[in-house]
């Protein structure tokens, strides 16, 4: 019982303080932050058909333009080429002025749904994300859901793809293109249902390992599996984003409400569970951030000073975090190479808000894609629900800019990256047919805009 409460308590923490916050006015009188009315929406999509869409990464891509992955229930409206109406990973690819070139879905007949996708260095493309087929594009499953990769040419089409997985819920989150031409894969993996499978060099007995492990798998550029380990403890450990070193090794940002087997200083509830592992996967180091409430480690980046920011959210207010606006803040903290946190700092209102990825732009500044639904603190418009956000840091994390864009229903953003011209496009999914969003063409609709 203790540990089906533990493993639920966010989620009840979250809807209970939601419905605290939820009727907060929209015009408090705080002071106004960094302008958000200097930057205009060049354009504005919504994309999909009658039932479900959502783009969770994006892409630009070498001509200049850019890639949006994600997935697509319908098999009408704007997706071509689908047959029924399971998920499948929907990919579209853009030019520079923001048309549509190609798209194309993949997947078999069951619930497959891209994660994260990379531009390659012979110029494809490599996709990521979770897969219950056995069947159409994929060839094999284990079990529940399966990490899915597949390396796509420059024209979308299927070079190779493969699984990996046991009997649970496997899920591929975060893909890299490595130095030697090979990849990194990182996800979720189920350690008890796969019995303690999944660690190709050592093997470890499923008493050391419980519930969800940060799972890396490493792949040749032909993508064979070189290597696959998992790292956590006996709870709930999730990573979102990794980054190779200039070692050769990689850092594994996440969050893990674990404090045993490989973590060691837990401050409370989730924390921001960051790891250091070398190039053939051995554990270098391990670093908990946060305070006593729940704190999630989102997305990584490398800084000009060869530090490292990490963007995620935080509902603390104590320990690692020293200040919070509300009921949860976009947190950022800036780490050394051997994980010792330099400094720290929260960006938000009095209610949820959130980041989900950081990207570097051309200044050597930042771009951070999250929600966000206050208006006031570090907001300054909220149009109802939860509004994407868009946050531009300089080199020093200090806010320049930012961008609300929703209407009154919940429209998110999960990534957002910099063109050649400073434009930046942002990418999610929305539910909203009002205000910024002037349509909506299903239950919830690929959301894409370009602000500049």
């Amino acid at each position: 019982m203790y540990r089906l409460l533990k493993t639920y308590r966010p989620y009840l923490y979250f809807i209970f303080t939601a419905l605290l916050v939820f009727n907060c006015s929209k015009n408090d009188n705080s002071p106004l932050a960094a302008g958000d009315n200097d930057k205009d929406i060049v354009f504005l999509k919504t994309i999909g058909g009658s039932k479900n869409e959502s783009a969770q990464s994006i892409v630009k891509t070498i001509d200049n333009g850019y890639a949006v992955l994600g997935h697509a229930q319908s098999a009408d409206g704007d997706v071509t080429g689908k047959l029924n109406e399971s998920f499948d990973y929907w990919l579209l690819k853009y030019d520079l002025n923001g048309t549509l070139q190609w798209q194309k879905t993949y997947g078999g007949s069951d619930d497959d749904r891209g994660s994260a996708i990379i531009h390659t260095s012979d110029g494809g493309f490599a996709i990521l994300g979770r897969s219950k087929s056995s069947n159409g594009d994929t060839t094999e499953n284990n079990g529940f859901d399966d990490f899915w990769v597949s390396k796509l040419d420059p024209a979308g089409t299927i070079s190779w793809q493969r699984s990996f997985g046991f009997s649970g819920v496997d899920t591929g989150i975060s893909i890299i293109q490595t130095k030697d031409d090979g990849y990194l894969l990182v996800g979720v993996l189920d350690i008890t249902a796969s019995g303690g499978e999944g660690n190709s060099k050592s093997p470890q007995a499923k008493t050391q390992h419980a519930g969800g492990d940060y799972w890396a798998i490493k792949l040749n550029a032909s993508g064979d599996k070189q290597w696959s380990r998992f790292y956590g403890g006996t709870f709930t450990d999730t990573p979102y984003d990794v980054i190779q070193t200039d070692d050769n090794g990689y850092i594994i940002v996440g969050s893990s409400d674990s404090d045993d087997v490989d973590i060691k200083n837990n401050k409370g509830s989730y924390d921001f569970w960051i790891v250091k592992i070398s190039d053939v996967g051995d554990l270098t180091w391990e670093k908990s951030f946060g305070g006593s409430e729940i704190d999630e480690a989102r997305g990584i980046v490398k800084t000009s000073d060869d530090n490292y920011l990490i963007v995620g959210d935080t509902r603390s207010n104590d320990l690692d975090v020293s200040t919070n606006n509300g009921a949860a803040d976009l947190w950022i903290i800036k780490i050394s190479p051997t994980g010792t946190l330099i400094w720290e700092k929260t960006l938000g209102g009095s209610s949820f808000d959130v980041g989900r990825s950081i990207r570097k732009t051309q200044d050597n500044g930042f771009i951070v894609s999250g929600n966000s639904r206050s208006s006031n603190g570090d907001l300054i418009n909220n149009n109802g629900q939860n509004d994407a956000w868009v946050i531009k840091l300089d080199s020093n994390a200090n806010l320049e800019w930012q961008k609300t864009v929703g209407g009154s229903h919940v429209d998110l953003i999960y990534d957002a990256i910099e063109l050649n011209d400073q434009s930046i496009i942002a990418v999610g999914e929305s539910q909203s047919f009002d205000m910024d969003i002037p349509e909506n063409k299903g239950f919830s609709d690929v959301l894409i805009f370009k602000i500049k």
